[in-house]
């Protein structure tokens, strides 16, 4: 009789983890992302704000999903938190497949933020695609990643220097130490409204990509389980035209109170 309670014991024990998955309970998904993206994230000195932080809010509101925004630092500590899985969701960014070695992406898009070549309005460059750009000096932020090729390229061909903050690109060109800054072309221009330098900088077109921006789940975490409700949100939510809302109304936010603190 011992036995056979002990062995029921441990088969109640056994469909307990089976019905879990081997998972611990999601109780609170802790969300950070890059502190110095804007429009889509940005660390105002007080909390992460942006597009991104509202779209993962409305999200994980609706659903009913306890969260906490958390500023964790520069965004490569952002990546080796999620890698680690103390960070459960990183909003948002490209895909590629080395961050698909640790992350989870829903099929849902969250937004759109093309990658732009920004130079000086007044540096003689015909622009018609990137191999224009060979033979120059670039900059990029440290840690970006764009997708679809391109980051092969500047790689390959391309002289790129990563400086540790966006911004830092422009100070570059004004001061003659590069030609052209590489970004999604929504946080060149915010950083440009920022600075008031509309006048002295531009996006050149075509732009080198239009990758989609995704909410990611890490795969290392306890909330890994709620990705499907996650991307069946946000695919409610696009088509009401409610994440394109949060964009815009992140831009205009921006405009009004352009304030990024050191993080």
């Amino acid at each position: 009789m011992f036995w056979q309670k002990v062995a029921y014991g441990l088969l109640g024990g056994l469909l307990s983890v089976c019905s879990s998955g081997g998972q611990a309970e999601c109780t609170r998904m802790v969300v950070s992302a890059d502190p110095a993206y804007p429009p889509l994230h940005w660390f105002d000195g007080d909390t992460l704000q942006g597009a991104s932080i509202d779209i993962a809010k409305r999200v994980l509101s609706d659903l009913k999903i306890d969260f906490e925004i958390r500023s964790v630092g520069p965004f490569p500590r952002v990546m080796a938190l999620a890698e680690r899985g103390e960070v459960d969701m990183v909003a948002t960014l490209k895909k590629t497949p080395e961050r698909e070695a640790f992350l989870l992406y829903p099929k849902t898009v969250a937004l759109q933020n093309p990658v732009a070549v920004f130079t000086a309005k007044d540096l003689p460059l015909a622009y018609k695609d990137k191999s224009d750009l060979v033979g120059l000096r670039g900059a990029m932020a440290r840690g970006n990643v764009f997708g679809n090729g391109v980051d092969e390229y500047i790689k390959d061909k391309l002289n790129v220097q990563e400086v540790n903050r966006p911004d830092a690109s422009f100070s570059l060109m004004l001061m003659g130490r590069a030609d052209y800054f590489i970004t999604g072309y929504y946080t060149g221009m915010a950083l440009i409204w920022k600075r008031g330098d509309e006048d002295r900088f531009v996006a050149k077109e075509p732009y080198l990509v239009d990758t989609p921006n995704y909410l990611a789940l890490t795969r290392h975490g306890k909330c890994a389980d709620k990705l499907e409700q996650i991307d069946a949100r946000l695919a409610m939510l696009k088509k009401a035209g409610v994440l394109d809302d949060i964009v815009r109304t992140n831009i205009q936010r921006w405009k009004n109170h352009p304030v990024m603190a050191e993080r």
